[in-house]
């Protein structure tokens, strides 16, 4: 991808789900609030009509506010994905009126994102009748209705034209994501409506060309934008692919996204990943250096949500909240004393300033330290730059299965180390945002004492001796790492050593 001016761009950034479009297990809620139509309703139930009119004024104008999309930039990112529910833009009816809440809300997030030079990409998630038939899109009925009613598609294609004419001009917007995740295979809507998503996206684009003649679209594929069989050349001219990619597998594995290179030469057009995240830094250091080895940027999912340790900024769980998150599962026992307490202090702790930030989950996207840098996240560049073993006839049964570096899973069968033999190697390569000394500690363990390795950081090569076998965790001399990339390379001298990770602090 490029700019105007020809140079290359590679979008690395933050969705921000929840806003626009709530989600109920960023709620911590169940069935009865797992999509926004089910969310108002309960909050409704507890605080009535006009006060949850009110609610969702103030929540929609606190949860992304000037200060989300600074502190995006400051911590590195160049682009954000909102989340848009056509419902906030479009109202559902006979007679369907555009909605000028929506609209505000876009323009205040692209005014700030010029402040603060972060690319928009306008995410479509979810679409008028919903386009999966699942909680994500807020469909009111579990069918993909997008495809099943005529004048669902008419109302999209109408909301987009309106979207392109308003941004035309518009530089800081980068693209235009027409459709999120639609047609799972799973509930059988791929095989009914699959047939109609190429003529419906080539619609769309036909619609917004008419009024923009500029800006990029984004496309994704059916079965949570994964399948791209229906692709067999790109549809516009100013266009990239998306894919989303989840690492969900316990213990961690790796996905290969060959599929998606391939596909990528096949279509000649970039390739984006518009989603992932959802997991651990061990996964969100080896995605982003996975993508980034082969020339694809990515937007981390999401910005924050409540209760967690697994995104840049966790909100407050409310005091009283497992009674809202109870009847949000059961449906019963509705108690509404002291409820506005419980959503006022919900208002409250998604600012920004009342959240608690995750400095490590952002250093693992962004690869940089202080980190811990797991050994089996070693670089994509193949045998004789990333690494270096004697049998490259081996396959890992673990994590990276199509690479011969041996992976094992622990203990407790959570993390993995690998095993590297004498004169084997791993190399790899870790951000600085300035030049100073950091303390290493390195977790290994030998099969036999006085084995030896040498740390080798940025061509400067430490030895460091075992001196007894089992798991030890040894602090290695201060290391100065420059402003940029550097490498660090674990080199096996003598016997065989079993790596764990680096902590770089």
């Amino acid at each position: 991808m490029v700019n105007e001016e020809g140079q290359q761009v590679l979008l690395q950034g933050v969705g921000l789900g929840n806003w626009m479009l709530p989600e109920g297990y960023m709620w911590k809620f169940g069935e009865h609030g797992d999509r926004p139509r089910k969310i108002e309703k309960l909050v409704e139930d507890y605080l009535g009509a006009e006060k949850s009119a009110a609610f969702w004024k103030t929540y929609r104008k606190n949860y992304v506010k000037e200060a989300d999309i600074k502190r995006i930039a400051d911590l590195g990112f160049n682009s954000v994905r909102p989340a848009l529910n056509a419902r906030l833009f479009l109202t559902e009816g006979e007679n369907p009126v555009f909605v000028e809440e929506g609209f505000q809300l876009l323009d205040s997030l692209i005014d700030w994102c010029k402040k603060y030079h972060l690319y928009v990409i306008i995410d479509m998630h979810g679409a008028p009748g919903g386009q999966t038939g699942q909680n994500i899109d807020d469909s009111p009925n579990n069918e993909p209705e997008l495809f099943m009613h005529s004048k669902n598609e008419d109302l999209l294609v109408k909301l987009w034209v309106k979207l392109a004419d308003k941004y035309k001009n518009e530089p800081i917007v980068a693209a235009y994501d027409l459709l999120n995740e639609p047609l799972p295979e799973r509930t059988g809507a791929a095989d009914k409506y699959k047939a109609q998503l190429v003529p419906l996206y080539n619609k769309l684009i036909k619609a917004i060309r008419s009024v923009d003649k500029k800006h990029m679209f984004t496309i994704e594929g059916f079965n949570w934008a994964n399948n791209w069989s229906l692709f067999t050349k790109p549809l516009d001219d100013n266009m990239f692919f998306q894919f989303h990619y989840y690492c969900w597998d316990k213990p961690d594995n790796l996905n290969d996204i060959s599929y998606f290179l391939k596909k990528r030469e096949e279509l000649h057009t970039p390739v984006w990943v518009g989603e992932t995240g959802e997991k651990n830094n061990t996964i969100y250091f080896a995605t982003a250096q996975y993508f980034e080895a082969n020339h694809i940027g990515w937007s981390f999912w999401p910005w924050k949500k409540m209760d967690t340790q697994n995104t840049p900024y966790s909100i407050k769980q409310p005091e009283g909240w497992r009674a809202v998150s109870k009847y949000s599962r059961d449906g019963k026992n509705l108690d509404k004393q002291g409820a506005e307490e419980v959503f006022k202090e919900l208002l409250e702790n998604i600012k920004l300033e009342n959240c608690i930030y995750f400095p490590d989950v952002v250093n693992a996207m962004l690869r940089r330290a202080p980190l811990k840098l797991e050994a089996e996240n070693y670089g994509h560049e193949g045998y004789g730059k990333s690494y270096l073993v004697k049998d490259t006839s081996l396959r890992s049964a673990n994590y990276r299965k199509m690479e011969p570096v041996q992976i094992q899973v622990d203990e407790n069968g959570s993390g993995q180390y690998l095993i590297l033999k004498e004169g084997e190697w791993t190399a790899y390569q870790v951000k600085s945002t300035e030049q100073r000394e950091y303390q290493f500690v390195l977790r290994a363990k030998a099969d036999q004492a006085s084995a030896r390795l040498f740390l080798n950081v940025n061509g400067k090569r430490e030895p460091v001796t075992l001196t007894k076998t089992g798991w030890q965790e040894l602090d290695l001399k201060p290391q100065q790492l420059k402003t940029g990339e550097n490498s660090i390379k674990i080199e096996v001298e003598k016997g065989e050593i079993a790596v764990d990770w680096i902590n770089v602090y």
